[in-house]
């Protein structure tokens, strides 16, 4: 699996669509899987939603998308893709050679299972006198009467963007012009989405009383907040940043969920070798939903939703001090940890050991204003922070970390397991450290882990 898609609430549900290869675990002959949770937490699986239909216009894919209510019905607009013709080629990434089309589909019964594809796609090509790196992942909104409508996109040194349309009715689109633009930045590579040519995954919405926009290139998340002009529908990014610093994070997506809180959902990839994983039989996964918040200054924060919280068992405390690290043998590789920073704690390290070997390892150190896991170091924000606390989520090879109510990294460890590894904690400046930690319960008892 890879990419959310159109993640909706419906009828007294989440539903959480998503790329999916059902006939092997490696990238290829996308569909979308769906799910459906009461609370974000616990999923049930459905049948497929979305396959490609031989010669139609999704013959070869039906890549990521969005959902949408329209005239009360919930609505799929989507990328599908099918072999063409060399002039007609919009994926340009030294492998594929495909045609991308915006698509749409409309459900046939409120529990989401049955969708009806239109036929043609409603836009079939890109603006006029473009050569584009890329032509799809449209991500629609409503100002008023009129939807609009954000395609990913871009071109060769003149970098990625977002390409705006606007309809009355879903079905007829007329393109304005770029929503968004990047800039060159000298870097050259075969596929545009490695040298930031082109943007994936594009996500526009208000929050906060700003607008954000997020989107997918060189291998990381970025985030912008910024400025919306409705009148001439212009966006101008005034902040921007790495939604999340490990790398194993993409192509979110989000959604409002019935309280108005902002929800993210992102895909975490697998970062060992494919022949790895398509021996393990499974590949990539879903994180957890993430509430978003903007603050005064514009700078995007984010914290798992409370909803994880209903995962915890008893809680487990301890106490460290200098010299003294804390270590324990995990009987699960299932725990949430939550250390608080303050006068007393300054720079602590958290590691997972097997063996005695270091598998992982975050390092916080406030006063040099720095987190440093692996080869991947980031700037901690000026206080007052949201929250001083570090919270980390450790289930299986994957490790979600939340620092400071603001920063985010998610990692993939491959070589930790129950019985073997152990976690250590150990306080490098300060005096005094108060660990807390939960096991986490298991959502299902078929779950893939290894």
């Amino acid at each position: 699996m890879n990419d959310p898609d159109g993640p909706i609430w419906w009828k007294g549900e989440y539903h959480l669509f998503y790329q999916l290869n059902p006939h092997a675990a490696v990238w290829g002959d996308m569909h979308w899987g769906h799910a459906t949770s009461l609370d974000m937490i616990h999923w049930r699986h459905q049948p497929i939603a979305l396959a490609p239909t031989p010669g139609g216009a999704d013959s070869e894919g039906c890549f990521s998308g969005s959902a949408v209510v329209f005239e009360g019905q919930p609505t799929f607009i989507y990328t599908g893709v099918q072999n063409a013709p060399p002039s007609e080629i919009t994926i340009r990434d030294g492998s594929d050679k495909l045609r991308e089309t915006q698509m749409l589909a409309t459900a046939e019964d409120d529990k989401l299972l049955h969708w009806k594809k239109l036929e043609k796609p409603i836009i079939a090509t890109p603006p006029s006198g473009m050569v584009v790196t890329g032509f799809r992942d449209p991500c629609p909104w409503r100002e008023g009467d009129t939807w609009y409508l954000g395609v990913g996109s871009g071109e060769r040194e003149v970098g990625g963007c977002v390409l705006l349309y606007r309809s009355q009715d879903l079905h007829r689109w007329e393109y304005m012009h770029k929503l968004a633009q990047g800039k060159p930045n000298g870097k050259v590579a075969v596929n545009p989405c490695d040298s930031g040519e082109m943007w994936e995954c594009p996500d526009f919405f208000a929050l906060d009383g700003h607008h954000v926009l997020l989107y997918s290139s060189e291998n990381k998340v970025f985030w912008t907040t910024g400025v919306y002009d409705a009148h001439e529908h212009v966006y101008v990014p005034m902040r921007t940043g790495v939604l999340d610093q490990a790398g194993a994070y993409y192509a979110p997506k989000s959604f409002v969920a019935p309280d108005e809180r902002r929800i993210l959902w992102g895909w975490i990839r697998e970062t060992r070798i494919e022949a790895q994983f398509s021996a393990a039989g499974w590949s990539g996964a879903m994180s957890l939903p993430r509430v978003l918040t903007v603050n005064h200054d514009g700078q995007l924060e984010m914290k798992p939703a409370a909803e994880c919280e209903k995962l915890r068992g008893a809680v487990e405390s301890a106490t460290v001090k200098p010299d003294t690290p804390f270590r324990q043998r995990l009987a699960s590789t299932r725990r949430e940890l939550h250390i608080q920073f303050g006068s007393s704690a300054l720079k602590v390290a958290v590691r997972l050991l097997t063996g005695r070997e270091k598998a992982w390892e975050l390092i916080v150190d406030v006063p040099g204003a720095v987190a440093t896991c692996g080869d991947d170091s980031f700037g901690l924000p000026q206080t007052p922070w949201p929250s001083d606390a570090l919270r980390i989520f450790v289930d299986a090879s994957i490790i979600e970390s939340f620092v400071v109510g603001r920063e985010a990294l998610t990692s993939r460890v491959y070589n930790i397991a129950p019985g073997k590894t152990e976690l250590e904690v150990e306080l490098l400046m300060g005096h005094g450290l108060e660990v807390k930690q939960w096991p986490l319960e298991a959502i299902s008892q078929d779950r893939l882990t290894r």
